[in-house]
């Protein structure tokens, strides 16, 4: 095997890869013959079908079939042999029989980039000491309150705020109806701004059975892309009105929440427990954050061209689903990839840079996933799941399966350990500002 390899850029090699007619012709030979044996041509016996014929009929598919073969077979020997590093699987082209029985391909392969270890440990970083008020407790009770209230229909007045109204509507944009913005029999909650502030605020003050056609701007930053900075004419029918009646806050409001709870102070305990975690969930992502933007500020260097693309196609996936759970599509919601990835490409390039980092950081520091980690990581999905842990070892049989489960556990204990490292310091006083 004769191998060379040719740098095309700082991390990209070309490694063209020249295998021997002694180890070609023989898995030729083997494909045409096992060929030979199974195939059935009108005028011959089967299994007695002549070469020549079989190569005139079948060569593009043999060669084809051997040449990825030989490809697979001979790839991990030749970067092993030139002592290349790749972080992504090859991009194979130029695949070529030669006249003199020689076979050729060539790979393009991206290589890990070479930088030093910047500062990583003892890092300030402001985290806010996580409370929950009072008035958050009350908030919480509040929407709880307005959750369970019964819907009662009324119709001797006109839409007010906290009501629950029942409308068809369609959205028409320069005239035009559009498609996606259509309901019947759709209910909103007037006030809490689901259909945004300033549609819910056009229905208040229509009475039951109107008919009315209100106009909404949206802002560019509107989380459905199909509104995003549009002016939308809505034409309306209000079908029903219903008010909310509230129960009291007391502690049999607290026994309609949970059984498990007695007394109101029970339920409020409770909720201030549970906001307190998200809080400091949420906290604790973001002290992560901070830490990795303070890292990446220290650390400049290229990172491989098609990690960056593959980060991207994986940020416009996520896009798609979620748009999908809405039934909408990229095309229908006006958004196209190239525009997309352009958008994605600093977070894409952030992203694989940091995980480089962390991998150098778990180098350098003997970080790495053991089995007790893995069970903790099977543990933790089968609560997420209700499943058990064999039950979920059985979704990791291979290896690809495991492999990115692995690379997760393994960036989880290396920010651990960041935030073990960090400096915690109080946030800065915001200034006073001048009379």
């Amino acid at each position: 095997m004769e191998v060379r390899v040719e740098d095309i850029s700082t991390l990209t090699k070309k490694i063209t890869v020249t295998l021997p007619e002694d180890v070609v012709q023989p898995k030729l030979d083997e494909a045409y013959e096992k060929l030979r044996k199974d195939i059935k041509i009108k005028g011959f016996r089967k299994g007695k079908v002549p070469r020549t014929i079989i190569v005139k009929t079948y060569k593009p598919q043999v060669e084809a079939e051997v040449g990825e073969k030989l490809v697979q077979d001979t790839y991990f020997d030749a970067i092993e042999k030139e002592g290349v590093d790749p972080v992504v699987h090859p991009e194979i082209s130029s695949v070529k029989y030669n006249d003199d029985g020689t076979f050729t391909y060539v790979a393009n392969v991206d290589t890990k980039p070479r930088f030093e270890l910047g500062g990583y440990k003892g890092i300030e970083v402001e985290k806010a000491p996580v409370i929950v008020t009072e008035e958050e407790i009350e908030a919480e009770l509040k929407a709880m309150q307005k959750n369970m209230a019964v819907l009662q229909t009324v119709d001797d007045r006109v839409i007010a705020e906290g009501d629950v109204v029942v409308i068809d509507f369609q959205g028409f944009h320069k005239g035009n109806p559009i498609k996606q913005v259509k309901n019947e029999d759709y209910s909103v909650d007037v006030g809490a701004g689901r259909m945004g502030r300033e549609f819910e605020e056009k229905l208040v003050g229509m009475h039951k059975d109107e008919e009315g056609s209100h106009t909404v701007n949206f802002p560019e930053k509107h989380p459905n892309p199909l509104l995003a900075g549009k002016e939308v004419e809505f034409r309306i029918k209000v079908k029903d009105i219903k008010e909310r009646v509230l129960a009291e806050l007391d502690d049999d409001f607290a026994k309609d929440v949970n059984k498990s709870f007695n007394t109101l102070e029970e339920l409020k305990n409770s909720i201030r427990e549970r906001c307190l975690r998200d809080k400091e969930h949420a906290a604790e992502g973001a002290f992560t954050d901070k830490i990795m933007e303070k890292i990446l500020e220290g650390h400049e260097f290229e990172v491989p061209h098609r990690l960056v693309a593959f980060e991207i196609d994986q940020m416009i996936k996520q896009t798609e689903q979620t748009l999908m759970k809405s039934g909408i599509s990229l095309e229908v919601a006006g958004l196209n990839r190239e525009d997309l990835a352009k958008q994605h490409v600093e977070m894409a390039t952030k992203r694989v840079r940091g995980d480089f980092i962390l991998k150098k950081i778990a180098e350098v520091e003997g970080i790495k996933v053991n089995d007790e980690d893995l069970e903790r990581g099977f543990k933790r999905i089968g609560d997420q799941y209700n499943m058990t842990v064999d039950k979920v070892k059985e979704f990791f049989q291979s290896r690809d399966d495991l492999l990115p489960f692995m690379n997760e556990l393994l960036n989880e204990k290396i920010l651990h350990f960041l935030r073990d490292e960090a400096v915690v310091v109080a946030p800065a006083e915001p200034l006073a500002q001048e009379a």
